[in-house]
């Protein structure tokens, strides 16, 4: 200690940067006794230093709203000198974070870099704080788009409904948009999202069938780009084109509500059968005490938060604009009920697991869905059928000890027949 002490005093006069010192066993052979785990000697351990702080004024809280919605507070803060670097922003973390630490504007403030590395705040000096300072208020609605912010019951976090029509969202959104599981445009990448999107190109997904039109009249034309020509703008556009017709639930899912994954999104369907109806009931379900809201609950797994964040895209008016501007290019077809016949894995819970060799997971899932069979991703006592492929593994074991019955591809084949 005496040695730490010592180090830790001559820190500030090194002509490097340190963090601590490493003590070791001084003993060849006791080190070689010791050995090693994965990431570090057995025969070593290191004393950190305690993180260097300073002292500084809080300006300002600014709100940035992540690629996923979320409002994260961050401190701007006076320049200051913190180990050797010049820190002037720090992380609140979120609304929680700045309560219980009553971090307020203009407030002197501890700052210290966490692992000398990420800047955070400590404490407050209460002793130096205006006589006029006032509790930092949380924003509810979004500050890149107006939306309203919503935090879920039990959740830190405070989300933007904004969406697709929220710019610090948007390129994620559209990235979902165009995914497999949801409009499934072929040669719409992650890439050329986000040439389109930088240009101003797309800005919504409305704009994605707009964009053999504007093309044409040339409004910033996709065949004029940089390795484009007129063969691939041609198989965009009929790409596009291919995608203006789609089921209701794959248009729900891709809208990228939180918390709608494919399976909710095929439970909407089932219940509201047309777009239309679903909008108009969702609106509806804003109220709590009414006839639409509890509708909505009492689908299967579709519980309160769910119900939330559901009610808060539909009754956005933003988000209604962006759907009926979509609309005005994308036919919706209504849901169909599968003809499941006299199915015999109707109502029956099956988990697929392993490499299948006759189709994809997506298409055996959907196979199973159109018999009437509820697709699971786990395995339970409640499960019917486990249908396993080629190197199937931790399920497999735990239905032979379940005793669930276990088919291979074949003999789900033949089930289904």
């Amino acid at each position: 200690m005496a040695y730490y002490d010592r180090v830790l005093s001559q820190r500030g006069s090194l002509p490097y940067d340190i963090d601590g010192v490493v003590y070791k066993v001084n003993d060849l052979n006791l080190q070689k006794r010791l050995g090693l785990i994965t990431r570090s000697p057995r025969w070593a351990i290191a004393h950190k230093f305690p993180a260097e702080q300073a002292i500084t004024e809080l300006k300002n809280i600014v709100i940035q709203v992540g690629r996923t919605g979320v409002l994260t507070p961050v401190a701007d803060l006076k320049p200051v000198n913190v180990g050797g670097v010049l820190v002037s922003k720090a992380t609140l973390h979120n609304e929680d974070e700045i309560r219980r630490k009553d971090i307020r504007i203009n407030d002197l403030v501890i700052i210290q870099r966490a692992g000398d590395v990420i800047p955070q705040i400590v404490g407050v000096k209460l002793e130096k704080r205006p006589v006029l300072s006032k509790p930092y208020l949380f924003p509810h609605t979004c500050p890149v788009c107006g939306s309203h912010a919503i935090r879920e019951e039990g959740e830190v976090a405070r989300r933007c409904t904004g969406g697709l029509i929220c710019e610090a969202q948007a390129v994620e959104r559209l990235r979902h948009f165009v995914s497999r599981q949801a409009f499934d445009i072929d040669g719409l990448g992650e890439k050329i999202i986000q040439e389109f999107w930088d240009d101003g190109i797309v800005r919504s997904p409305a704009d994605l069938f707009r964009l053999e039109e504007n093309d044409k009249k040339n409004l910033k034309p996709v065949r004029a780009r940089e390795g484009w020509g007129d063969t691939s703008a041609r198989k965009l556009f009929d790409a596009i084109n291919a995608r203006r017709t789609i089921e209701l639930e794959r248009f729900v899912y891709a809208l990228g509500i939180r918390q709608v994954g494919e399976a909710t999104a095929k439970k909407l369907a089932k219940n509201y059968h047309t777009i239309q109806a679903l909008m108009a009931e969702l609106e509806a379900a804003a109220k709590t005490d009414s006839e639409a809201y509890a509708k909505l609950i009492d689908i299967d797994d579709i519980g309160p938060s769910v119900a939330d964040d559901l009610v808060g895209f539909f009754s956005e008016a933003h988000n209604k604009d962006l759907l009926n501007d979509l609309l005005s290019y994308v036919t919706v077809e209504p849901y169909v009920a599968p003809d499941i016949g006299d199915s015999k894995v109707a109502g029956k819970t099956v988990v697929f697991t392993g490499t299948l060799t006759t189709l994809s997971r997506d298409e055996a899932k959907a196979q199973a869905e159109r018999m009437g069979a509820k697709v699971s991703g786990s395995i339970s006592s409640k499960t019917d059928y486990l249908v396993a492929g080629e190197d199937a593994g931790s399920k497999l074991k735990k239905a032979k000890e379940l005793g669930v019955t276990v088919l291979t591809e074949d003999e789900w084949s033949k089930l289904i027949a």
